[in-house]
C-alpha cells in the first residue's frame, strides 16, 4: 500500500519564473550582466591578493578567499538557473538537486563562519596591534580560513544527506530557481520535524554564532576607537573595518530577513511565492557577491594601489 501512495521520484521541476516568458529574458539580461561582473570582480581581488606582495596579510587573505567562496556560490546556481530562463525543460535530476543543495549550503555556510573570522582579525588588529603578528600568524588564519571551509562541508553534507532521504511523493515542483534546500523538504510526504530541528542547530551555530562574534568584535572595536586620541588614527581604524562592515551588513541583513521572517500557513503552502521573496532571493544569490568586490575596492586604498599597479604592469609590459 505505501508503495502505491508515494512515487519515486528521479527529478523536479523548477517552477521559477514559469509562465512569465518576459520576465524570465529580463532576469536573464540581468543576471547574466551580474554574473560576468562578480567573475571579473572577484577574479581581479583574488589575483592582486596573490600577485601584490603588499597584501600578502591576514586581512587580505581572509578577502581572497571570500572572493573565490563569492564565485564558488555563484556558479552552483547561476549558470544552471540562466539555461532554464533559455529553455522549456525547467528539470533537474535528483542527483543533481542534491549536488546544488549541498554546494549552494556549504558556500553560505563558509561565508557566515569566514565573515566572524574577518571579523576577529580586525578586532586583534585594532585592540591589540602590538600582539597581532603573534596571535594572527601564517599558521593561525590559514587554520581558520580552512576551518571555514571544512565546518561549510560537513553542516551541509549532514543536511543534504537527511534531506535526500526524505520520502517524495508525486509532487515534484520546486517553487524556485535553484534546489534551496528549504524548498526541497516542503516536497517531502514525511515529518520534517528532525530535519527543521537539525537546521535550527545548524543556524545557531554557524549562523547566529558568527554573527555574535561580529557584534561582539565590533562593538569592542568601537570602544577603542573612542580611546584613540588623534583623528588620523581613528580615520584610518574606522577604514579598515567600514568596508568588512558593510558587507556584513548586507549579508547578514538580507538572510535573516529571507529566512526569519514571520510567514503564515497559507504562504508556506501556497503555489506562488511572494514577489518579495523572489526579489530577495536574488539579491543574496547575485548581488551580494557583486558588491562585495566593489565595496572592498572603493573603500580600501591599498585595494585601489594594487589594482593601478596591476594594471599598469600589464599595460607597459605591452
Amino acid at each position: 500500500m505505501e508503495w502505491e501512495n508515494h512515487t519515486i521520484l528521479v527529478e523536479f521541476f523548477l517552477k521559477g519564473l514559469s509562465g512569465h516568458p518576459r520576465l524570465e529574458l529580463l532576469f536573464f539580461v540581468l543576471i547574466f550582466i551580474m554574473y560576468v561582473v562578480i567573475l571579473l570582480g572577484n577574479g581581479t581581488l583574488i589575483l592582486i591578493s596573490i600577485l601584490d606582495p603588499h597584501l600578502h596579510t591576514p586581512m587580505y587573505f581572509f578577502l581572497g578567499n571570500l572572493s573565490f567562496l563569492d564565485i564558488c556560490y555563484t556558479t552552483t546556481s547561476i549558470p544552471s538557473t540562466l539555461v532554464s530562463f533559455l529553455s522549456e525543460r525547467k528539470t533537474i535530476s535528483l542527483s543533481g538537486c542534491a549536488v546544488q543543495m549541498f554546494l549552494g549550503l556549504a558556500m553560505g555556510t563558509t561565508e557566515c563562519v569566514l565573515l566572524g573570522m574577518m571579523a576577529f582579525d580586525h578586532y586583534v588588529a585594532i585592540c591589540n596591534p602590538l600582539r597581532y603578528p603573534i596571535i594572527m600568524s601564517k599558521d593561525a588564519y590559514v587554520s581558520m580560513a580552512a576551518g571555514s571551509w571544512i565546518i561549510g562541508a560537513v553542516n551541509s553534507a549532514v543536511q543534504t544527506v537527511f534531506v535526500v532521504q526524505l520520502p517524495f511523493c508525486r509532487n515534484n515542483i520546486i517553487n524556485h530557481f535553484t534546489c534551496e534546500i528549504l524548498a526541497v523538504m516542503k516536497l517531502a510526504c514525511a515529518d520534517i520535524s528532525d530535519n527543521e530541528f537539525l537546521m535550527l542547530v545548524a543556524t545557531t551555530l554557524f549562523i547566529l554564532t558568527p554573527l555574535l562574534l561580529i557584534i561582539v568584535s565590533y562593538t569592542l572595536i568601537i570602544v577603542s576607537i573612542f580611546k584613540i586620541s588623534s583623528s588620523e588614527g581613528r580615520s584610518k581604524a574606522s577604514s579598515t573595518c567600514s568596508a568588512h562592515l558593510t558587507v556584513v551588513i548586507i549579508f547578514y541583513g538580507t538572510i535573516l530577513f529571507m529566512y526569519m521572517k514571520p510567514k503564515s500557513k497559507e504562504t508556506l503552502n501556497s503555489d506562488d511565492l511572494d514577489a518579495t521573496d523572489k526579489i530577495i532571493s536574488m539579491f543574496y544569490g547575485v548581488m551580494t557577491p557583486m558588491l562585495n568586490p566593489l565595496i572592498y575596492s572603493l573603500r580600501n586604498k591599498d585595494v585601489k594601489e594594487a589594482v593601478k599597479h596591476l594594471l599598469n604592469r600589464r599595460f607597459f609590459s605591452k
